[in-house]
């Protein structure tokens, strides 16, 4: 396994819990201190369950069962996740370095695994039905004489030979780029500028997503009085490149004034959300942040493939990326243990990539976006295109929901979806 966040761990347990042998590594020196992912889907909670750790995450987490739809004063449409036929019929707004640390705490207590931090995947070679992966093992290294330079450095390096190598190492994929696989872009990359909070006021009790004829954005609760704005920013000259999670915990620390973050926070406000009328106290964190709608022509090949961020990225809203990165996780887990378990068939991995990527492509509208009726609402229709990448949620939850707004969605992948409930089939 090549990546331990969120996506990288869980591929772990599951293949661990199958009895395969997993060595995980990451070129990070331990789980993020600040990231961008917040939320989880009802499917993802679901496969936490499985795992054991749904329960905990619940206990640090805020439960949103609401979403609405804004557009300038006014809400324009709501959907409502507790009448979903699943076994955790909400989102959890959880921060992702929350999570990470659930997680590497069950790989070393259920499954014994110990994540290799400062190891980085320098090459990929396919050679005799095995994966061959050249690891450099990282350290930190002074430079200077009276006033030392620190930076990484290559301690040794290593090979190592494995049945198979999974990429869960996020947009800048080094399996991805060693298996040559291209990671086109769809559309032009949109800028969000990211606020964390305090308010003095209470905050509401749902996910409230704007969505402007030029923009989108979305109010994440925290808790009653925390939360996180993600606000689409037109802006020139916006930065291209996706940035690295950040290691660190930090808070920023301005000079209060008219051109403070608090201040810019709420003219952004004034001017895309004017229905949100709480006071902002403090803001703890911002960054701005140059989301691609990017998609791997292939998820893997041979005995390399990819999950989660390694495999596509989008915007923020809907917290997609991630999510679905969960389920490919656990759909590429079974198959590779069918394979080396069972004697499967390779040609399971080939079933992966397909299905996969034809829900992405869905997803990102390249094909087979929802259709209106003659009841959806005019405001629903004109951006039936827009809406599905924004709702938390995937697969046979979303064509539920998308149903509350009169929105018809037939899943890319083999789910049948009824009118009093869901059967995968």
């Amino acid at each position: 396994m090549v990546g331990a966040g969120p996506v990288g761990m869980f591929t772990a347990l599951r293949l661990a819990e199958s009895g395969i042998g997993v060595q995980l590594i990451d070129q990070a020196s331990c789980t993020a201190g600040h990231s961008y992912a917040c939320a989880l889907h009802p499917r993802t909670l679901q496969l936490l369950d499985e795992v054991g750790i749904a329960q905990d995450a619940i206990k640090l987490g805020h439960l949103i069962e609401t979403v609405a739809f804004y557009e300038g004063a006014f809400q324009r449409a709501e959907l409502k996740l507790s009448v979903l036929p699943v076994e955790f019929p909400f989102v959890l707004v959880l921060q992702q370095n929350i999570l990470e640390d659930l997680l590497e705490k069950k790989l070393k207590e259920k499954a014994g695994i110990e994540v290799r931090w400062n190891h980085r995947l320098a090459d990929l070679a396919m050679k005799n039905g095995a994966a061959t992966a050249t690891i450099d093992e990282l350290a930190m290294e002074g430079k200077g004489y009276s006033v030392p330079d620190f930076e990484m450095a290559v301690k040794k390096t290593v090979s190592v030979s494995a049945d198979f190598v999974v990429g869960a190492d996020g947009q800048g994929s080094i399996v991805r780029e060693r298996l040559g696989i291209d990671y086109a872009r769809v559309g032009k990359p949109p800028l969000f500028v990211v606020y964390e909070f305090e308010t003095k006021a209470q905050l509401p009790s749902e996910i409230r997503i704007v969505l402007d004829k030029h923009m989108a954005g979305v109010l994440w609760p925290f808790s009653q009085n925390k939360g996180r704005w993600s606000l689409q920013w037109l802006r020139p000259n916006a930065p291209t490149d996706f940035p690295q999670k950040t290691r660190s915990s930090f808070t920023i620390v301005d000079s209060p004034g008219p051109e403070d973050s608090r201040h810019h926070l709420q003219k952004l406000l004034s001017a895309h959300a004017p229905w949100f009328q709480a006071e902002i106290k403090d803001v703890g964190w911002v960054k701005e942040i140059q989301f691609e709608h990017r998609l791997a022509r292939q998820f893997g090949r041979d005995r390399a493939w990819l999950v989660g961020d390694a495999a596509h990225q989008t915007g923020p809203v809907g917290m997609q990326s991630m999510n679905m990165g969960f389920r490919e996780s656990a759909d590429l887990a079974a198959k590779l243990t069918k394979i080396l378990r069972d004697k499967g068939s390779p040609d399971l991995l080939e079933t992966y990539d397909v299905e996969h990527r034809m829900e992405w492509e869905q997803l990102l509208g390249w094909k087979g976006g929802p259709k209106a009726n003659a009841t959806t609402d005019e405001w629903i229709r004109q951006r039936s295109a827009r809406i599905p990448a924004c709702i938390p949620a995937s697969g046979m939850e979303l064509t539920l929901l998308l149903r509350q707004l009169g929105l018809e969605f037939k899943p890319a992948r083999l789910e049948k979806v009824e009118a009093e409930g869901a059967i995968l089939v």
